[in-house]
Parts: structure tokens; sequence; C-alpha cells
């Protein structure tokens, strides 16, 4: 299979990036369009945090419950399959100029990626090295990394979100930056006329 987008990391930008993604199933410019996530959670930021100040979301919610309902939340999307267990190595061109994914246990082809997994300086995912920069908003001494990017892309096909994107670490933001990459893809995909993914009960 190649995936039309490929996103790497099961936090809160990735997954919001692929729930929206997701929604926009029924749109005529969607039709076989296939979205993938590698759902490496590990090292998430939101293992050990509690939510006292999140929009939308009951204060006391732990981070670890949000992962797991992420997950769930994501089965109802047809067009989205969950890789679960494995962890993005290297992304390179392949001779179509297509995306070779290489992960810890196997290979993927994608038209684009999206790169959402969070800023530490472990970040060792070759082919995407030669963009990293310090963090330009988090405090020198986190030694906190970043993509080089504009409004999130990195280069042509590759898009980043989240705190790697350069954001703090705050919730709201991450799901945000998420959820802006998933429309700038969306409005690609719609041959470059502006859209996103509202439902509403008027509908």
């Amino acid at each position: 299979m190649i995936y039309d987008v490929l996103i790497i990391g099961g936090g809160v930008s990735g997954v919001s990036c692929a729930q929206v993604l997701g929604s926009a199933g029924k749109k005529a410019f969607m039709e076989g369009k296939n979205i993938g996530i590698v759902m490496h959670q590990k090292a998430s930021m939101l293992q050990d945090a509690v939510f006292n100040n999140a929009f939308g979301i009951q204060p006391g919610t732990l981070g670890s419950d949000l992962l797991t309902q992420a997950k769930e939340n994501l089965k109802i999307y047809s067009n989205v399959t969950q890789i679960e267990g494995e962890k993005a190595t290297n992304i390179s061109r392949n001779a179509e100029g297509l995306f070779a994914i290489e992960t810890n246990k196997t290979d993927y082809v994608a038209r684009m990626v999206v790169v959402a997994v969070n800023s530490s300086n472990t970040f060792a995912i070759k082919g995407l090295l030669d963009y990293v920069e310090p963090h330009k908003k988090s405090i020198p001494s986190k030694n906190r990394i970043q993509l080089k990017n504009i409004d999130h892309l990195v280069a042509q096909g590759i898009y980043v979100a989240g705190t790697l994107a350069g954001h703090r670490s705050q919730l709201a933001i991450a799901a945000g930056s998420g959820a802006a990459v998933a429309t700038d893809i969306l409005t690609l995909w719609n041959g470059g006329v502006e859209t996103h993914s509202h439902d509403s009960i008027r509908k």
C-alpha cells in the first residue's frame, strides 16, 4: 500500500492531524485517500501529564487516559490505519519520488509525511537530521530541538507538527498545530482551494 500521508507520532499533534484528515473522508477529493499513523508514544510528554487547564477536557484528566482514548477515537475513521509497536528510523525519497519510511520492524511508502514526535534532543530519524535546530521557544537548559520549517512545512511533502515544529509544550497548541497541518494537506488535495473539516448538528 502507498499511503497518501503517513503521520509519525501518536501524541496530541499526530492524533489531532489524523482525526481531521479522517473526518474529511466523505469529501469528494478524499476518495481513495489512505492515511497511516505510526502510534509510537513511548516518550510522549502526555504519559505523566494531568490536565486542569485544557479547553473541553475535564479537570484532573490524566494524559495517559487521553492517549488511550485517542486510539479508540481514531477507530471510527475507516481511512486511517493505526500502526502499533513501531518507531520510525529513516525517511528518504525512492526512485519514484515517493517517501520511503523505515521503522524498527518494516518499511512503508507514502506521498507525504507528517513528523509529530516530541522535541527531545534524542531525535534520531535519519534523513531529517539536517533540519534539526535548537528549539526557539524553549529554555536553552532543556536542550530541546525543532525541525526547520515555514508554517509547518519542512520540505516538499514533509510537514512537522507540535513541539517539534517549534511550538510550546501546551496541549491546546499541539492539537491546533496538528489540525493546522491537516487542513493544509486537505487544501492541497482539494486542488489548492481552502478547505477544512467541520461537523454540524444542522447537517
